[in-house]
Parts: C-alpha cells; sequence; structure tokens
C-alpha cells in the first residue's frame, strides 16, 4: 500500500505529527516555561524517505525517526518574562498554514483511494 500511496502516505503522518506539536505550543502559550516545538516538514521527510532510515538506530518506523527532528521553535522576538517562548500569533499562523497542508495531502490521499475503488468496483 505504501508503494501504491507513494511519497503522499508519508508526507501526510509527518504533517499529522507537526499538526500536534503546533496545537500544543497553542494549548500551552501561557504556560510558564514551556519551550515552543516545530518540526522543519522538508527534512523530516527526507529523512523519513532515506533507504534503511530506522535501520540500526533502535527505531524501525521511518516516520517515528523523522519525527525525531522536533526541534525548539525560535524564540519570540518579546522574551517572556516566565520563560515561555510561545509566539501567540506566529502559533495560530503556523497552525493554519500547516492545516492547509495537511488537508491537501490529504484530498491527495483521498483522491488516489477513490480511484484505486473505482478501478476495483468498475463504478
Amino acid at each position: 500500500m505504501s508503494d501504491f500511496l507513494g511519497i503522499h502516505g508519508t508526507a501526510l503522518a509527518l504533517r499529522e505529527q507537526r499538526l500536534q506539536l503546533l496545537a500544543a505550543n497553542i494549548a500551552n502559550a501561557d504556560t510558564p516555561g514551556f519551550q515552543a516545538q516545530d518540526m522543519d516538514f522538508n527534512s523530516a521527510l527526507q529523512a523519513a524517505l532515506q533507504p534503511g532510515a530506522g535501520a540500526g538506530g533502535g527505531i524501525e518506523d521511518p516516520i517515528a525517526l523523522a519525527a525525531q527532528s522536533a526541534r525548539y521553535a525560535t524564540p519570540s522576538s518579546q522574551p517572556s518574562l516566565d520563560g515561555n517562548t510561545v509566539d501567540g500569533e506566529r502559533a495560530k499562523a503556523s497552525f493554519a498554514q500547516a492545516s492547509l497542508e495537511y488537508r491537501a495531502s490529504l484530498s491527495f490521499v483521498e483522491s488516489k483511494v477513490r480511484g484505486m475503488l473505482t478501478a476495483i468496483t468498475g463504478q
């Protein structure tokens, strides 16, 4: 099935993980000492698509391995006295863009599956 979806199945899973990180940032915008995190999607995707991505590292799932690329986000331009590094507006904008990218990937996967079902059922 992964051959059928190609890069798009992996991309969808990584986009979901990035959305979880961004949602956690928004949810913890007022938590003292919380360090905002984000994922470089392109780097994570390249890591997940490397041949043998899980080999020898103890993690067999290349998506889980790629998700380890989550890093602390660049602190906001307005430092917080409580040590929180979430920039609320930037976090919301990043989440909105990531949501659109996720929906685009999901639409592509849906169309591939719909096409396969049409081929199988002949309808």
